[in-house]
């Protein structure tokens, strides 16, 4: 398992860095720890700055399908907008209320560098922005409703 960071740690705040080598077996190995640490931590989801890798990486678990982006980018946000309770396992314990698009295009790679496209909205949606918020090192509390 790995170590999770917790605020105010600032390697939090750090920008990742696109993934190159998609056959690197560290790259391999993050990402099946970062599966099993986030399904250990009971979280929905994980972004690599929060186990101290600066490599743009995320996983997402929601209704039971698992999600490993590599390199994701948002394409196109909804303009309709929810506000919801999000939890950060950074965050231990605490719950912000967060006002976020119910609806994303999302592309990536998946751990092999295939192209993927995704198209999420309510529970994915939420997950995954603020998954990629983590790779552009903003935290929920930079988005929460003062």
């Amino acid at each position: 398992m790995l170590k999770i960071l917790i605020y105010p740690n600032d390697f939090l705040r750090q920008k990742t860095e696109e993934v190159k080598d998609f056959k690197d077996p560290q790259l391999q190995k993050l990402i099946l720890e970062m599966v099993k640490t986030m399904r250990a931590e009971k979280g929905i989801g994980l972004a690599a700055p929060q186990v101290g890798s600066n490599l743009r990486v995320c996983t997402a678990e929601v209704d039971n399908n698992l999600y490993i982006l590599v390199n994701p980018k948002i394409k196109s946000y909804s303009r309709k907008k929810s506000i919801f309770e999000e939890g950060c396992l950074s965050f231990p314990g605490k719950f912000f209320s967060v006002e976020r698009p119910v609806k994303v295009k999302i592309k990536a790679k998946d751990p092999t560098g295939k192209k993927i496209k995704i198209r999420a909205d309510g529970l994915l949606a939420r997950v995954l922005q603020h998954e990629i918020d983590h790779l552009d090192g903003i935290l929920v509390i930079d988005r929460a409703i003062k």
